[in-house]
């Protein structure tokens, strides 16, 4: 118990505002579609995720987060401390569409996806390697994304409302989802709602 709450302070710390910024993936802005839109085309990345086999949401991202966390701390081949990146991701497991692997959370029948991104100065060479056989590494090529966001907790309200808009001002143009969307926030959980950043991700390409 001891240890799990030191984890989870020293990970808060690198996650408030006040400390240094989290690094996070470098991208560059294609496209803005409204005033709430904007494609961005992300650089390659390597992303440790760990698939956690519940239908909820909250509990998946709890779930996921402690691997994934003990993982950067030193839980690897190296006993490396990895830095802490933003944001954690979230996706269903199971429902993505060609894409080789991107911290997000996304999810299915089968449970969801949680993922730290990894520091852009580690390759697939470089990287310690995880002792948790949950954990993989995967490589994420360059891609576009939609990306839209919003403040306050996260909720599946909130969540629902932004991914209408999004997919609203994506049908005014020509560029369709090529994957499912992830869920992408940045923030340790005492961070005031109206201070929060939450995004919701969506792989994009243009229409044939």
């Amino acid at each position: 118990m001891r240890s799990a709450l030191l984890l989870l302070s020293a990970l808060a710390v690198a996650l408030t505002p006040t400390a240094s910024r989290a690094e996070e993936p470098a991208y560059t802005v294609v496209d803005s579609l409204g005033a709430s839109v904007e494609v961005r085309e992300y650089a390659p990345m390597l992303v440790a995720e760990v698939v956690v086999a519940t239908e909820d949401f909250g509990r998946a991202g709890s779930l996921g987060f402690q691997p994934l966390a003990d993982y950067i701390f030193g839980n690897n081949t190296r006993r490396e401390r990895i830095g802490m990146t933003a944001p954690v991701t979230q996706e269903r497991e199971g429902e993505r569409i060609g894409m080789t692997a991107p911290v997000t959370q996304s999810g299915s029948a089968q449970g969801w996806v949680v993922g730290f991104v990894m520091p852009a100065r580690y390759t697939a060479e470089n990287l310690p390697l995880p002792r948790d056989p949950r954990i993989r590494i995967v490589g994420v090529p360059s891609r576009n994304v939609a990306a839209i966001r919003f403040s306050g907790r996260w909720s599946t309200i909130r969540y629902a409302e932004n991914l209408r808009l999004l997919e609203r001002e994506l049908a005014k143009t020509d560029w369709i989802a090529a994957a499912e969307p992830q869920s992408a926030q940045y923030d340790a959980p005492w961070v005031p709602g109206p201070m929060r950043r939450n995004e919701i991700l969506l792989p994009v390409r243009r229409r044939e």
